[in-house]
Parts: structure tokens; C-alpha cells; sequence
């Protein structure tokens, strides 16, 4: 794989709507459709129903056309949502309906040279520890023996590293796992039992170690986005995050099948100066506010205090998603936004996207 890895070059405007948005977000990066083609056989998407899933199966197909490979992209999912099927299908993937959670799934699942793993509980997930558990650790499980041997890009989270402090600049890669809760916890289970899959069975694993993915409709951006545009206090209990453009994000998940390999490697995209957004929650909101029209309310005070720790990688200054979520959240998506980056602030980590 090479060492340079290119990130999106962002248009001057938002998306106008969600199929311009979807476009960017599935617009392949160089690379892209070498890696895939590489593998020299069908490729797999399991879990690709959910916030990531269909736009980075979109990018498959599109990377592989372009450098002219007719390799089947299967994306595996429920499906809950009808809208993503269609997408998908539409655009000449083959969709393969499927309950992950039951064991008696598998059998029927499709070959593949190459097998991306998307599905997770995620996050906040209280009161429902027996449900992530399960979807964590008991999944992966049948994953990993399912597809023996087959070269596999498994999706993880920033989470298994422990807090650190604001000023240090957060976590690498060179770091040991740490854990914090139940959730970080169950994902660590998950990485290990892929890592059984590589040491025992010989299948070539790269983790794929995610803080927040963001786009215009999902992430930690839109989220506060949509408190501003409420007028609720923003909490501050997490007093900084990594945050990644979705679209690189897909395309650094679909590259990194090129690190599979025995024993099983792992990557975090917002390290090694990768990602193209940090900022703080409150710095956001203050600045969305006061760049809203002029009967947007006050900035939102924050709602707790900010203690001296957080989840963090090592990350750039933000990109324009922030901006674009202003207009998007208003109503009005096609906003016009400087080209100028603000200056950079310490990155922080918190809760992946998986």
C-alpha cells in the first residue's frame, strides 16, 4: 500500500441535496479501485445497511469501474431500510438480505476474495449491554469462521484506547488498548477474536480503528448541529473529538485491505495527521451560532464542565463539514464557505463509528 494517502478534495459549496451529498461521500480516491481489484475475485460488505455501509459500497463499485474490473460488489445487510436496498441495487450492487444475529445466517452468505466488516452495536448503548455484547463479540465470531483464510478488513473504534490528556495531543497507534466501559470493552473482544481467526486459521486481517465519521446528516457535527438549531445546551463532557470526513473515511476502509496480513495489523484514519477535522464542541457551537442569519438565537452554553481528559487521536485542522452543517441544518444546504482554514486546535477521540 502506498504511504501517501490523499484525502478528498472538498467543493466549494455543500451538497444541495442527499444525492449530490451521496455522490461526494461515494466519489472514489486514487487507489481505490487498485486495491480492490488486486484481490482478484468478488468482494463483500457485511453490515452494509447502516450509516457507512451504503455509501461505501457505492465507492467500491464506482472504484472498480473505473479502472474497468466487472468484480461483484455483495453488500449484506437486513435492510430495515428499503431506501438503501434500492439505492444499492440501483446502482448494480448485489444485495444479499441477511440477520447477522442468527447463526443460522451464515451458511448461506456468499463467497468473496475479499470481506469488509461493517456490522456493530454501537455506542451509548445503556441498558442494552447483553444486545452489544452479542452484536461485539459473539458476531465476529461467526464472522471470522465463516470467511477463513479470506483477506478482511474489520471495522473497531478509537474507544480501546484510554484517556489522555488535552494537551498531550491524543492516542497512537503505538499505544496498548485501555478500555474505558463496557462498550470500548466489546469491541476489544472483537479485535481479538479476528486476531484468533489470523493466528489460528491463517486469515489476513488489518483493523480498522475509527473515532467519529461525519458527513451532513450524521456524526458528532450534525448532532450538535441540531442542538444549535434547537437552542439546547450543548454538552461539553467530552471536551474535544476526532472527526473524519465520511467520504475519506470509505476510501481509507477500502485501501486498507491492502494491510490484511499474519498476524492481523491495525490502522486509526485520524492518526498520522489523516484526518481532516478536530475542534471542540463548544468552539463549534459559538461559531455556528454567530455565522447563522441574524435571527439565529445566542450561542448555546454549555452544559457541564469541561474536565482534562478526553478520548483523542492525533489529527489536522477541520474541514469545511462543519460549515456545511450551518446551512444544511437550517434548511438551506447549498452554502458557500471560505476556503480558508482556521487555525488547527488539539484533536480529541471519542466514540467510534463503526
Amino acid at each position: 500500500m502506498s504511504t501517501v494517502i490523499t484525502a478528498s478534495t472538498m467543493p466549494a459549496h455543500a451538497p444541495a441535496d442527499e444525492a449530490e451529498l451521496d455522490e461526494l461521500l461515494s466519489r472514489p480516491l486514487p487507489g481505490v479501485g487498485e486495491a480492490l481489484a488486486a484481490l482478484e475475485g468478488d468482494i463483500v460488505l457485511l453490515g452494509a445497511g447502516g450509516k457507512i455501509g451504503p455509501t461505501m459500497s457505492l465507492m467500491a463499485r464506482r472504484a472498480l469501474d473505473e479502472v474497468g474490473s466487472d468484480t461483484r460488489v455483495i453488500a449484506v445487510s437486513r435492510f430495515s431500510d428499503p431506501a438503501s436496498r434500492t439505492l444499492l441495487e440501483d446502482a448494480g450492487i448485489v444485495v444479499h438480505p441477511a440477520d447477522l444475529s442468527r447463526s443460522e445466517s451464515y451458511a448461506d452468505l456468499p463467497d468473496a476474495a475479499g470481506m469488509f466488516y461493517l456490522a456493530a452495536m454501537k455506542f451509548g448503548t445503556s441498558g442494552q449491554e447483553h444486545q452489544t455484547w452479542w452484536s461485539n463479540a459473539a458476531m465476529p465470531a461467526l464472522v471470522a469462521d465463516r470467511y477463513r483464510g479470506v483477506p478482511s478488513l474489520v471495522y473497531s473504534t478509537g474507544n480501546v484506547y484510554p484517556l489522555t490528556p488535552l494537551g498531550r495531543g491524543g492516542s497512537t497507534e503505538a499505544e496498548e488498548p485501555a478500555p474505558v466501559g463496557e462498550y470500548a470493552q466489546s469491541c476489544l473482544a472483537r479485535e481479538r477474536l479476528f486476531s484468533y481467526a489470523s493466528h489460528t486459521w491463517g486469515t489476513p486481517v488489518s483493523i480498522y480503528r475509527l473515532n467519529y465519521a461525519c458527513e451532513l446528516r450524521y456524526g458528532v457535527i450534525a448532532d450538535i448541529a441540531t442542538k444549535i438549531a434547537a437552542g439546547e445546551e450543548v454538552d461539553v463532557t467530552m471536551p474535544a473529538v476526532n472527526v473524519a470526513w465520511q467520504g475519506d473515511i470509505n476510501a481509507w476502509a477500502l485501501r486498507s485491505i491492502e494491510l490484511a496480513g499474519t498476524p492481523r495489523g491495525s490502522s486509526m484514519p485520524p492518526g498520522r495527521r489523516r484526518s481532516p477535522c478536530a475542534d471542540s464542541p463548544s468552539g463549534w457551537a459559538r461559531r455556528w451560532a454567530s455565522s447563522r442569519s441574524s435571527s439565529a438565537r445566542s450561542p448555546p452554553m454549555p452544559s457541564s464542565t469541561t474536565p482534562p481528559t478526553s478520548m483523542s487521536s492525533t489529527a489536522t485542522p477541520r474541514c469545511r463539514c462543519a460549515a456545511w452543517c450551518a446551512g444544511w441544518d437550517s434548511g438551506s444546504p447549498a452554502v458557500a464557505v471560505s476556503s480558508a482554514r482556521p487555525p488547527s486546535s488539539s484533536s480529541g477521540k471519542a466514540s467510534s463509528d463503526d
